[in-house]
């Protein structure tokens, strides 16, 4: 018996099975409206419920906040500042938002995290329009549901650093860039393509130009579009680009010139921070490169769980390569809506593995392929919407999506039998809430990547996470296998969304698990002891790399002399002649030690042994997680 059903795209086709009409039935007796309310709410769970707690952590965290909250506190706008040294490495955009944030809601957690998580929202927000455009609703749906739920956009916001925000410049750069190549399209989306590039040119430098310009040209030439250049916009365009990015590049050239002892801004900025990193020569080092295979296949854990219907989506691509796709597409390539799907398939493609590749060659964070989520999130989106209509059309019990939903139940298993054995170590362990004082600190080496500290899990550590790691354990357990029988069920719909609840309370799990944390990564605890005791004539110190003790900055708000601490960030700064006489030497310490004044000091983990023979005569004011704070007087 045929029957008349609608695709995604609109198109009306044949089916020989009532299983998919009666799937497609389900599917448009369902509201948008309801699935847009779970969208908001998977993202106020998981995002808006994050933004208050913990405490702003060492390192790239505070530093970056502690620029923009003198940004607002000086006044200058052109040269960002930490500790009151310039700090030239950095794009301003970033910070001028945040900076915005502490003037309208004062200088908090909250404020300081509310420019990213807006970026966030933003990100699904474009994912959803640019699929359901492209695929049709439920793409669209799903786009900005995995966005909202996958691990890599969850971990690399929790920290205050440019990449959510220049992804969404980038992809907004590309989705205006595809809409203005369609027929009779407004001439404004053009200028919008160029101003999104000018702000990731604001935000990460000029990244944020090579990836749009490359992706488009590799573009252009594989589909031909080049013939249309007349149509590009090549003068008004560039000028408006040249008028949004342009201006702040000159003003901090023209107030931090270089002179016959030092370079300027623009050595600095465009060849030691632009070139000569990616060269792996930038100085001072302080970046690593991740084997390649490790490079690759933490793409897996980054774009977790959707990464793994990656299979499905790939079975989708082949099929349409051979013209084995859906009816609607077979009868109406020509059509606007089908040849749209095709472009963004393609802009995907080439976007996702032009920064995958192009990360690969250059000295790498895990974070910096952050641009590459977006596109790849949305090609899943696209694959598993078509394999669920395929599957439900052709009354497939077991295809590729089930086999994908089966496997990522297999991995749920055994990772919420892992939690259980850790957990079942420690069921005698007493609570202890400094969760620092049970973890196998690793040599500070190791410490190179930014989820480094992974490696400080011992099994004490559970007991300080029972909480979160149950909430995990049930999870993982529950939402994969759940998802895996609704699929096996054919109830697909249904089975996307369980997974992404799922992982939503997950989420949910590793942020309390992060709060627990807060003491071992966040220096916010010592820098209120801090406060309570110290007079605004009294000095504190850190004793070596500001970094692993940046939070005192953002909390005690005042100038922090460094004890053999002209390393890393705050190298360049230190150059100019008029930075501030905060450099001290192992000399200087002892002698202000002694002095009458006096002296708190910072002393991380791995110092301690050698501030311990440097001052032997010392008050422990506080103690938190291996980190210390002495003082020369009572």
């Amino acid at each position: 018996m045929l029957c008349i059903c609608k695709t995604g795209l609109g198109d009306i086709h044949l089916t020989a099975n009532p299983a998919f009409l009666t799937e497609q039935k389900k599917q448009r007796l369902r509201s948008p409206r309801a699935a847009y309310w779970a969208l908001a709410a998977v993202f106020v769970a998981v995002y808006v419920g994050s933004m208050f707690t913990p405490g702003l952590l060492d390192d790239a965290d505070s530093t970056h906040a502690e620029a923009a909250r003198e940004m607002v506190v000086t006044g200058d706008y052109v040269t960002l500042h930490i500790n009151g040294v310039r700090y030239l490495e950095k794009a301003p955009l970033p910070y001028w938002l945040v900076a915005i944030s502490y003037k309208i809601l004062g200088v908090t957690e909250f404020s300081t995290r509310l420019p990213m998580v807006l970026s966030v929202l933003l990100l699904g927000v474009l994912g959803f329009f640019w699929a359901r455009l492209a695929f049709g609703e439920r793409a669209g749906i799903y786009a900005a549901l995995f966005v909202y739920t996958c691990a890599g956009v969850y971990l690399f916001t929790r920290v205050l650093i440019p990449e959510v925000l220049l992804s969404l410049l980038i992809a907004a750069a590309m989705y205006f860039f595809l809409t203005a190549l369609e027929p009779q399209a407004p001439a404004w989306r053009w200028y919008a393509a160029y101003a999104m590039m000018a702000l990731g040119v604001l935000t990460k430098g000029l990244i944020a130009l090579v990836f749009p310009c490359g992706v488009a040209l590799f573009f252009l030439l594989v589909t031909g579009e080049w013939r249309r250049w007349r149509e590009f916009r090549l003068l008004s365009g560039p000028a408006l680009f040249l008028a949004i990015a342009a201006p702040w590049h000159i003003l901090a050239g023209l107030r931090n010139p270089g002179t016959a002892d030092h370079h300027g801004f623009f050595w600095f900025y465009f060849v030691n921070e632009h070139f000569l990193r990616f060269l792996g020569k930038r100085y001072p080092r302080d970046y690593n490169k991740l084997p390649a295979a490790l490079y690759w296949s933490l793409h897996l854990v980054w774009l977790f769980p959707w990464s793994f219907y990656l299979p499905a989506v790939m079975r989708s691509v082949v099929e349409q390569w051979r013209g084995q796709c859906t009816a609607s597409e077979e009868t109406n390539k020509s059509s606007p809506q089908t040849n749209f799907a095709w472009r963004t398939r393609l802009l995907c493609w080439i976007l996702a593995g032009v920064v995958l590749i192009f990360f690969a060659i250059s000295t790498n964070q895990e974070y910096y392929t952050f641009p590459a989520y977006l596109p790849l999130l949305i090609l899943l989106a696209d694959g598993i919407t078509q394999c669920e209509r395929v599957e439900c059309e052709r009354g497939v019990r077991a295809g590729w999506l089930t086999v994908s939903a089966g496997f990522l139940a297999v991995i749920g298993i055994i990772a919420s039998a892992m939690l259980v054995v850790g957990l079942w170590q420690s069921r005698h362990l007493p609570f202890e809430p400094d969760i620092g004082r049970l973890l196998s600190q690793q040599d500070t080496n190791a410490y190179t990547l930014s989820t480094s500290h992974m490696l400080d899990l011992s099994y004490a550590s559970f007991a300080a996470l029972r909480l979160p790691a149950v909430l995990a354990a049930v999870v993982l357990l529950v939402a994969p296998m759940l998802s895996f029988i609704l699929r096996l069920r054919r109830r697909h719909y249904a089975a996307t969304w369980a997974l992404a609840a799922g992982l939503a309370v997950f989420l949910i799990a590793a942020h309390i698990a992060l709060g627990r944390f807060g003491p071992y990564l966040s220096s916010k605890q010592l820098a209120q002891e801090t406060s309570a005791r110290a007079r605004p004539e009294d000095k504190v110190m850190i004793y070596g790399d500001q970094a692993f003790g940046s939070s005192l900055l953002f909390y005690l708000r005042r100038p922090i002399d460094l004890v053999e601490g002209r390393t890393t960030s705050m190298w360049f700064g230190s150059t100019f002649a008029d930075a501030p006489k905060i450099y001290l030497s192992d000399a200087d310490l002892q002698r202000d030690w002694a002095g009458g004044g006096r002296v708190f000091l910072f002393v991380p983990p791995h110092q301690k042994a050698r501030v311990d023979g440097l001052l032997p005569s010392k008050v422990v004011i506080a103690e938190i997680s291996g980190k210390y704070v002495y003082s020369n007087r009572p």
